[in-house]
């Protein structure tokens, strides 16, 4: 008889004691909830175990490298010439076309010859008469038979002479105009037939065998470019040639406060063109830095360009890049520590002043190297 009534309450008993197991749990977490001292200790706990940014970084240290100042630039003849004429007279011959290659010398234009040698041959007769006139003079003198003011007379007569000699044959020279240097014939304004006048222009002549390659420098640069040292220009050609600093402006442009820098190139065979953009290079002065890859760099709130690194607290730090050197394997830094940690991996996802945990690339390398030799086993 008990046996079954206690089978009857069995199932009233299992939820009696669910429900009381339930009102357990509850209360206990109220009384939990309501003793606030123990989360508030979790927190700080929870705060610390916050993990860091991981970054990528590689330590190295700065070597000594020459500051080469970049400045782009233009290339020019070494010397350009207006020719004009001295004389008048009418062209009869034409001696070089435009962009011809000149020497010294050469004849560009030659007027016709008009009377020029008949005045030549009167004035140096003219010559020959009153040297004898002033030689007659000068015995008479020695006689008393001419006064002293007779034979300055004389001698005066014959220099008036010799001046109108002298007009004629420079009248007859002047009659060809030549190249007055190695060259070439940039224009030409006159052709067979055209009649000038003196100071009429008759080309445009450039040195061209000697190029410069022209820039502005900035006031902060300009104090370490010397005359006299040796620098280099890349063409736009992609050509490199090398020359000297022949001209550094003693007074700075008053629109951009820049000073003129004028390297001088040999160019002999005439190959280099004048007129096209270069880019200057002048070495400057021996400093230290670091040489990374220009993927390094990055921008910071306000603009300026530059690389991150992280400093002996672990926190992040950033530096304005001062380009010292660009090469083909990459740009040098100077302004940073002698011995410097910068961030070659995540420098975009961590701010300056934030702390972040800094894996060296070396370490990077060797676990990917054992993963590797893993997966080949």
């Amino acid at each position: 008889m008990k046996m079954v009534q206690l089978k009857r309450h069995k199932s009233w008993l299992m939820s009696g004691s669910i429900v009381i197991l339930v009102v357990l749990w509850l209360a206990s977490g109220q009384v939990s909830n309501d003793n606030p001292e123990p989360a508030s200790r979790a927190e700080p706990i929870a705060a610390v175990g916050a993990p860091k940014n991981a970054v990528r970084v590689r330590t190295q240290s700065a070597e000594e490298v020459m500051r080469t100042i970049v400045i782009n630039g233009k290339t020019e003849p070494a010397r350009i010439v207006e020719l004009a004429a001295e004389t008048d007279g009418r062209v009869e011959f034409i001696g070089a076309k435009r962009g011809a290659s000149l020497e010294r010398g050469d004849i560009i234009v030659r007027l016709d010859e008009r009377d020029r040698t008949a005045r030549l041959a009167q004035a140096r007769a003219l010559v020959r008469q009153r040297e004898v006139e002033y030689e007659a003079r000068e015995r008479l003198k020695s006689e008393s038979y001419v006064s002293e003011a007779q034979l300055q007379e004389a001698f005066a007569l014959l220099e008036t002479a010799r001046a109108d000699l002298t007009r004629a044959e420079l009248d007859l020279e002047y009659m060809t105009v030549r190249a007055p240097f190695a060259g070439a014939l940039q224009s030409r304004m006159v052709e067979i037939g055209d009649f000038v006048k003196r100071g009429d222009p008759i080309a445009t002549y450039v040195d061209n065998r000697t190029i410069i390659v022209s820039a502005n420098v900035s006031e902060f640069d300009a104090q370490a470019v010397e005359v006299g040292e040796t620098a280099e220009a890349r063409l736009a050609t992609g050509e490199v040639v090398h020359g000297r600093i022949r001209y550094v402006a003693p007074v700075a442009d008053e629109a951009t406060r820049t000073f003129t820098v004028e390297l001088e190139v040999e160019n002999r065979d005439g190959q280099l063109r004048a007129g096209g953009t270069a880019e200057l290079r002048v070495p400057a002065e021996v400093v230290l830095a670091h040489r990374i890859s220009p993927s390094l760099l990055t921008l910071d709130d306000a603009g300026n360009v530059g690389v991150k690194i992280v400093n002996d607290q672990g926190e992040v730090e950033f530096v304005v890049a001062d380009i010292a050197l660009s090469s083909y394997d990459g740009v040098w830094l100077a302004g940073l520590p002698e011995t410097a940690t910068i961030i070659t991996v995540g420098q975009g996802y961590v701010a300056p002043g934030s702390v972040v945990a800094a894996i060296p690339e070396r370490d990077v390398e060797t676990a990917v190297a054992i993963k590797d030799n893993e997966e080949t086993d």
